[in-house]
């Protein structure tokens, strides 16, 4: 008996069918082109990493999240969940014959399994943009800069998404002035960071775990109902290294003409304990996504894997939720640009005419489709307009002897003759 059993991919995953590339490569299009034009330099890494590099951040809810397993060797080996760990190891690898401030960029496949939501799979394309060996505030602006950039070639107008900041330089000097000393304070951003998504019972009991005191709890929790930059720097004082840090920051992000899509936010911490400056996380404008991109500034990730304290800034921008908000605003279903070539043949005998033509056009630069068998005329101009090929070439019966093809426009539906040799050569 036959097996009549349908085989989907496992839960979370994804195929792309050619329709699903074609977004896809969209997203990736305007990720490698924006990171281009500010002048990052492309990299890549294995998709599988040391169990071990990714436990360094152990306590950390992403630990509980990574697919592990042993290697017949016996080696501890892990699929990425994030690319920033491997980009540290990178580094460290090659960190005295390296030229800082690199600026690099990637764009890699990770790994987690959680909860799956909306914009939320086991598996996703991240564009990751990192600048490491730069201590000025500029490196974030110009990272956001960039992502910013992405987001307009993408079609996204400035309405609709909102880039939260916040600086956890700034909230360490607001626990600071609470009493709050600074052992006790990564503790409290990973309390936190988790504020709306689990109980405030459960967050007291997480910062009291973390050495805070009863009474110290709940001045903590009302740093979180600072509504302003401006409230936090009258509460914090203005004269102090967090505002300096942030006011040259916005300065920068003014220079590059992105202020008005940035919004303080003090809620935003970021989960990571590697974070140790500002922080930011972008959303659509109706709020209804998870974060479109995350980053921030890290200083300590790659003295921790035995690299130099070397300060980096870095960008996380994952492919699921920014499809999501480009279906929403039905830009991922604009006419594609018309390009290229459609041969076909009407009969067997012009199949070799209209293979010759195909590997012409291949050979001056041009996308050549080739029917490799002959097609009904109807047939042949209905799959070259699906396909949004630019023109179209139908050998007939009496073309070779004529010596002359005519050459269909798809986007005006008119023709032209065009001499065979003049194509052949």
């Amino acid at each position: 008996m036959a097996d009549n059993t349908t085989f989907q991919p496992p839960r979370g995953m994804r195929d792309f069918y050619p329709e699903d590339m074609r977004l896809r490569s969209r997203i990736f299009d305007a990720w490698r082109t924006a990171a281009e034009q500010s002048g990052f330099e492309a990299y890549d890494a294995c998709v599988v990493e040391s169990l071990e590099l990714l436990k360094r951040k152990a306590g950390e809810e992403i630990v509980d999240q990574i697919y592990h397993f042993q290697d017949k060797s016996g080696r501890d080996l892990a699929l990425r969940p994030e690319i920033t760990p491997t980009l540290a190891r990178m580094v460290a690898a090659r960190q005295g014959g390296l030229a800082f401030p690199l600026k690099w960029y990637t764009i890699g496949q990770c790994f987690r399994y959680e909860r799956m939501t909306r914009g939320r799979k086991r598996e996703h394309y991240q564009w990751n943009l990192d600048i490491i060996g730069e201590e000025s505030v500029s490196a974030e602006a110009e990272i956001l800069a960039t992502a910013v950039r992405a987001m307009q070639q993408l079609g996204l107008p400035p309405e609709a998404y909102r880039i939260h900041y916040s600086s956890r330089t700034l909230l360490s000097a607001l626990l600071y002035r609470l009493g709050i000393p600074p052992e006790h304070h990564q503790p409290a951003f990973l309390a936190l960071d988790k504020r709306g998504k689990i109980p405030d019972s459960a967050i007291s009991e997480l910062l009291r775990s973390g050495g805070i005191s009863n009474e110290g709890i709940p001045a903590v929790l009302r740093l979180l109902e600072i509504r302003s930059l401006d409230e936090a720097l009258q509460v914090l004082g203005s004269d102090s290294l967090a505002a300096d840090e942030i006011n040259f920051f916005l300065a920068c992000a003014n220079a590059h003409g992105i202020l008005p899509a940035l919004q303080f936010d003090i809620g935003v911490i970021r989960g990571l304990s590697y974070y140790t400056g500002i922080v930011f996380e972008a959303f659509d404008a109706r709020g209804t996504l998870r974060a479109i991109f995350g980053g921030g500034r890290y200083a300590r990730l790659l003295a921790s894997i035995g690299g130099g304290d070397t300060s980096a800034v870095g960008l996380g921008f994952g492919d699921v939720v920014i499809a999501e908000i480009l279906a929403e605003r039905q830009s991922a279903q604009t006419e594609l640009p018309r390009k290229g070539y459609h041969v076909a043949c009407m009969h067997p005998d012009q199949l070799l005419l209209a293979t010759q033509i195909a590997a012409s056009l291949r050979t001056q630069g041009h996308c050549a489709y080739l029917a490799l068998a002959p097609m009904k005329p109807k047939t042949f101009f209905s799959k070259a307009d699906a396909a949004h090929a630019a023109f179209a070439i139908l050998v007939g019966p009496d073309d070779a002897a004529a010596g002359t093809i005519r050459i269909k426009d798809l986007a005006t539906r008119t023709e032209a003759a065009c001499p065979i040799q003049q194509l052949l050569e």
